[in-house]
């Protein structure tokens, strides 16, 4: 018997891929007014630091995602 997996995984994608993509279908799937509300839902934004020698360095919002590194 095969080893269940999720379909995510068989497609090659990781969760966070599935998650990003799944949720940017239904968000152009969406009609007024709840495409409004979801694209209002689609920002985001954080603070990120670096901690050297248990001192965090400067913090650094992040608002897109090619700043994160991903």
């Amino acid at each position: 018997m095969a080893t269940p997996t999720t379909f995510w995984r068989l497609a090659g994608m990781s969760y966070v891929q599935y998650v990003t993509r799944a949720s940017s279908a239904v968000r152009n799937a969406a009609k007024e007014p709840a495409k409004s509300k979801l694209a209002a839902n689609s920002k985001f934004s954080y603070n990120a630091s670096v901690w050297e020698g248990g001192v965090q360095g400067k913090k650094v919002e992040i608002d897109v995602l090619s700043k994160a590194g991903i």
